[in-house]
């Protein structure tokens, strides 16, 4: 059995001689839903993809491996893990024109691997399913979100680790308001907890109550996605900073204390709320604040009363839209033959 056949379904014509361009959006990742585990699954996440930041990346034959522009480190490892699990042997060019910020809370990890992954398989004629490549690069350990905002979009909920070494399911995923906004808090200067120092921090944390778990689930279930499903701002925005109350509580710990990574973001995205924002939160472990605004107005007219407060404290404020769909692929031409590497002008 070759190294990719259970990441495959078939073979399609190979992409040889051109180039594969992918973009894929960001994601918040707005909770747990059950860090409980007593009814045999354990995590449960909420999250939904934005439009901005993204990850945007190019790959093509070369005669020589190259690495260019952002994370390139991260995506050279990522690429030879990818060519050795799927069997794929030969030179690449791959350049990541456009960047996630790592270890932001946005999920910047799982979109370059993916990326990356369906870029190789286009190229070279695998039909590959996402979810595989994903966990083929150790994503999907404790949630499914990033991986499900590549695929199709969206708002997601995801059914939390079960027996099986696989990632969790998706178990409800819904379009997100189109004039909805999210405004985003971002803190340069900061970088969530990641790598070992998370693994660490889930071992370290206290089992949570079935009670806890349990009003999650419900606010989930009876607030959050009917908020959602019925276009009511009020009511989603209530039950997402509910939830992030109690999962910032329950992290606080292994966050120096507090439920914020960051004490500008904290300070901003209150003043967002102040000013009329909603579902206030972090996503992951920070440092990226979030909140949501009915329209684009709405969240200009914020963004402009705290900009300069923002620029104060270092922070970068931008407005992002809900993403209804995944990862977009492109197959470009490139001007000569697989050996040539360059792109159509």
């Amino acid at each position: 059995m070759s190294p990719c056949s259970d990441a495959m379904a078939a073979r399609k014509p190979a992409a040889s001689g051109r180039e594969i361009r992918v973009v894929a959006p960001a994601r918040l990742h707005l909770g747990f839903l059950d860090l409980n585990g007593g009814l045999g699954r354990k995590f449960g996440s909420l999250g939904l993809a934005i439009d901005h930041p993204v990850t945007r990346l190019s790959l093509a034959r070369a005669e020589k491996n190259s690495i260019e522009g952002f994370e390139s480190s991260r995506a050279d490892k990522a690429l030879g893990r990818l060519k050795a699990q799927l069997g794929v042997e030969g030179n690449f060019r791959l350049k990541v024109e456009e960047a996630i910020p790592a270890h932001a809370g946005l999920g910047s990890g799982t979109q370059l691997a993916l990326s990356i992954g369906a870029a190789l398989s286009e190229l070279e004629g695998l039909e590959a399913e996402f979810r595989r490549l994903g966990e083929m690069q150790a994503r999907g350990a404790r949630s499914a979100i990033g991986m499900a905002a590549f695929e199709r979009g969206g708002f997601v909920v995801d059914g939390g680790r079960g027996a099986l070494e696989r990632a969790p399911p998706v178990v409800a995923q819904a379009d997100i308001p189109s004039h909805w906004r999210v405004l985003l808090a971002l803190d340069p200067a900061r970088v969530g907890v990641h790598g070992d120092s998370e693994v660490a921090a889930f071992e370290t944390l206290p089992e949570m109550s079935a009670a806890v778990s349990g009003e999650l689930s419900r606010i989930m279930l009876m607030q959050l996605l009917p908020g959602l499903i019925e276009d009511d701002i009020e009511t989603f925005g209530a039950a997402v900073t509910r939830v992030q109350e109690i999962n910032g509580e329950y992290f606080a710990s292994e966050q120096g204390g507090g439920i914020w990574a960051s004490t500008g973001v904290a300070a901003i995205v209150r003043r967002m709320a102040d000013l009329g924002a909603v579902g206030i939160g972090q996503s992951s472990w920070g440092p990226t604040g979030f909140a949501f605004a009915p329209t684009s107005e709405a969240a200009a007219r914020i963004r402009q009363q705290i900009l300069a407060e923002a620029g104060d404290l270092g922070l970068e404020v931008i407005i992002a839209r809900g993403r209804n769909h995944g990862a977009t692929t492109e197959v470009l031409e490139t001007r000569n033959n697989a050996r040539a590497g360059g792109p159509t002008q």
